[in-house]
């Protein structure tokens, strides 16, 4: 018989086959593993990114009129009203005029968008003895 190079007779085959069988068939005992380490440390380090992206959107309505006027060195008239005549008191003096009048429908729109970035890193130790 011929095997990758070499030549085996059939009587050499036997006690190889005879060998194998009794390797095989032999038990084998596994005695206790003892650690031979008296202490140790274990050190992680965990980083997280967390990402919130928000997007608010807000409008309120109005179902009414409203109507108002402010200011300074201005002659408001006793009934205030869109139209009414408003005059300086003071001519030449500084003065400051404000009139909002508002209807129903969309009276306020509030339109946020952001981003918010969270970084974070936790560290620990164990540390243990034998």
């Amino acid at each position: 018989m011929f095997y990758d190079g070499f030549i085996f007779s059939s009587k050499n085959t036997v006690p190889f086959a005879l060998f194998a069988v009794v390797a095989l068939a032999t038990p084998v005992n596994a005695g206790p593993v003892t650690p031979n380490f008296t202490s140790g440390t274990i050190t992680s380090e965990t980083k997280t990114r967390t990402e919130v992206i928000e997007t608010i959107r807000q409008i309120e309505y109005s179902t009414g009129t409203s109507y108002t006027v402010t200011g300074t060195n201005i002659n408001i008239p006793a009934r205030p009203e869109p139209g009414a005549n408003y005059t300086i008191m003071n001519q030449g003096a500084p003065f400051q005029f404000s009139e909002t009048h508002l209807t129903p429908g969309v009276s306020k729109e509030t339109w946020i968008d952001r981003k918010t970035t969270e970084d974070s890193v936790t560290n620990s130790i164990s540390v243990f003895t034998q």
